[in-house]
């Protein structure tokens, strides 16, 4: 063991030589009271715009239906990925085929479709994410992963002006995605290339009806 590693572990033992042995922690309760959210009064407003400077395509709407097919037909898309539990009334029927991850798409399927439509469990202000759990309406991480258009609709109820709100929200063991504008990365002289870890093309419709969607 590294001598480094032996005087952390000491200052370890010793912090918590006072600590009696059945204490949990959960026991003792840790005081928070830093500044909890830097987004202002309106986070979707928010919300919105910092996804649009990430590159994403931005719209609001009290009519998701209509929105999501305008979307759709507006990329022509020809498949696409519906993960269990969307919305009931959401997606109306249309020229594009559906597909259903079950029993689970293969990879092939997934790289080759169109794009997939899904839903979040929850959007950052402050920082433009879509944070994504596997829940209903969203299905597993692959599924928003390999298509290379992503069309995610999110309540406004579900919006949140920062990080430690949202973490509040989220169970911990959750396989959690955050999403913030469509995948991109930079080479060594910093020309960058969109596409790579996930979806180019980012397309985010905000519901402003401040009501939960039933599913």
């Amino acid at each position: 063991m590294s001598g480094g590693r032996s005087a952390m572990l000491r200052r370890v033992r010793a912090a918590l030589a006072d600590v009696p042995a059945d204490e949990r922690p959960d026991d003792v309760p840790v005081p928070r009271t830093y500044r909890r959210s830097h987004a202002g009064e309106d986070v979707v407003g928010l919300f919105a715009d910092r996804l649009a400077d990430y590159g994403a395509h931005v719209s609001r709407t009290s009519d998701p239906a209509t929105a999501i097919a305008a979307a759709v037909t507006r990329r022509s898309v020809g498949s696409l990925i519906v993960p269990d539990g969307l919305p009931i009334g959401w997606l109306r029927p249309g020229p594009w085929r559906v597909l259903r991850d079950d029993p689970p798409l293969p990879v092939a399927a997934l790289d080759g479709a169109s794009g997939v439509l899904s839903t979040a469990v929850a959007g950052i202000a402050v920082t433009g994410t879509l944070v994504l759990d596997a829940g209903p309406g969203q299905g597993r991480r692959a599924l928003t992963l390999l298509p290379d258009y992503h069309l995610c609709v999110v309540p406004a109820a579900r919006i949140v002006g920062d990080v430690p709100e949202v973490l509040a929200r989220l169970a911990p063991d959750a396989p959690l995605t955050f999403v913030s504008g469509p995948s991109a990365t930079s080479d060594i002289e910093l020309d960058r290339v969109e596409g790579v870890h996930g979806p180019r093309v980012l397309e985010v419709i905000i519901v402003d009806d401040g009501k939960e969607p039933p599913a």
